[in-house]
């Protein structure tokens, strides 16, 4: 049934599209390296090819977009929380808590950024309400982040889907 596995090619194909699934979905999970994996993914399908279909130019468009969205990874959450006034420890605890989320599924990940940055931002003796603003403006910035990393994720397979069957 699985007669196709037996060859190495095909394994490496697998694996290649394995990495661009867990790219994919690390595009939204904040401890996955979601736009490297799916580069990695890309690199070894080509490679695997010789190149035949994938060169220079699709590597580097996918390059660039790989570089856009770790920046966007850093700054999204963060910049939220500095908009508001936030401290560091607010900066720290949305980090923690987009981390630690991780364990408690959806609710978690919804739930981490803005409870983290709320404890952080308490920590360093903030009243309530700034806290909760920083907490909100948190979340909105991880939330927009992780859009704009699915976004890019999305164009990074439609770019090496383009590049393999069209060019």
């Amino acid at each position: 049934m699985f007669d196709f596995l037996a060859d190495p090619a095909s394994l490496w194909f697998v694996f290649a599209f394995l990495l661009m699934g867990v790219g994919l979905a690390g595009s939204v999970l904040p401890v996955l390296p979601g736009s490297p994996l799916i580069f990695a993914g890309v690199l070894i399908a080509a490679w695997q090819n010789h190149f035949e279909r994938l060169g220079w130019p699709t590597f580097i468009l996918l390059g660039l977009l790989v570089l856009v969205s770790q920046i966007i990874d850093y700054i999204a959450g963060a910049a939220g929380a500095k908009a508001v006034g936030a401290s560091r420890q607010a900066v720290w605890g949305a980090l923690a808590g987009s981390i630690i989320g991780l364990f408690f599924g959806l609710p978690g990940l919804i739930l981490g950024p803005f409870v983290g940055a709320v404890l952080g931002e308490l920590l360093a003796q903030s009243s309530l309400g700034q806290a909760g603003k920083v907490g909100i403006a948190s979340w909105l910035g991880f939330i927009v982040g992780s859009i704009l990393k699915l976004v890019l994720a999305a164009a990074m397979l439609v770019v090496a889907a383009l590049g393999w069957w069209v060019f």
